[in-house]
């Protein structure tokens, strides 16, 4: 047990070492997004599960048997009916064995170090990426949709996904739709994710403002987002043009 210890301890002394450098050279952020709030609103600072990160693990150990068994094997191969380029390419194969392996599970563990989720009471910031690292915005009152995904392994690890789906123009982004008028916005790796999901739709239902500081109108403020669209200039205008041509059809 005391062994275990030591072990922990140093491998997180090592782990923070190498973020230190890695997250200087990247300029990656240590602390959660900041997300604009009034005087006295409820912030809350998630982050994925730690079952996730040993979803991630598991599936890391897996690839890296598969592709580390291929190169031995082909290795070996080549020791067999070329001795001398065995010999020769072996700094090569142990590079290629064992330095993407390093780099793959110091980058899983700076990625679930970077991927924050923070909820206020009239919206969220969603953060992930290393390399190109990502921030979503999205207000509650323009939620559509919040469903849960949830895979076999998934379940079997014990954590969900959280997708909420949003109204937006464009699809564009990270984490849009491509071609439609819907955003996604995608909480990872949630251990209590049925528990996140209610509580962003009481919040959805209890939304009064516009978002970030901007106060709805009271004259609508009791409409949902549906009725908002309907009644949208465009479509109006769209539904007096079908009207004109169905006039001109007539006569």
């Amino acid at each position: 047990m005391k062994e275990n210890g030591v072990i922990h301890e140093a491998t997180q002394w090592c782990y923070t070492g190498i973020w230190g450098i890695l997250s200087s050279y990247f300029k990656l952020p240590k602390d959660p997004p900041n997300l604009p709030s009034v005087e006295g609103e409820n912030v809350e600072y998630l982050h994925p599960s730690e079952a996730f990160l040993r979803y991630r693990k598991f599936e890391f150990w897996i690839m890296l048997f598969v592709v580390d068994i291929f190169l031995i094997v082909l290795w070996g191969v080549i020791f067999i009916f070329t001795p001398w380029l065995g010999v020769l390419v072996t700094p090569i194969a142990l590079a290629l064995i064992i330095l993407p392996d390093i780099v793959a599970y110091i980058g899983i563990h700076l990625n679930y170090d970077t991927t924050w989720y923070v909820l206020s009471d009239r919206s969220m910031r969603l953060r992930r990426g290393v390399w190109n690292l990502h921030e979503t915005t999205i207000t509650f009152e323009n939620i559509q949709n919040i469903h849960i995904e949830q895979g076999p392994l998934q379940r079997w690890f014990g954590f969900s996904n959280l997708v909420v789906q949003t109204a937006g123009g464009g699809g564009g982004g990270p984490q849009g739709v491509p071609g439609s008028m819907m955003h996604l916005g995608v909480l990872i790796g949630l251990s209590n994710a049925q528990e996140i999901r209610e509580r962003i739709l009481a919040r959805c239902g209890k939304q009064s403002g516009a978002g970030l500081g901007e106060e709805r109108s009271s004259d609508v403020s009791d409409e949902s987002p549906v009725q908002r669209m309907l009644i949208d200039p465009r479509h109006v205008m769209l539904l007096r043009e079908i009207r004109d041509l169905t006039a001109q059809l007539a006569k």
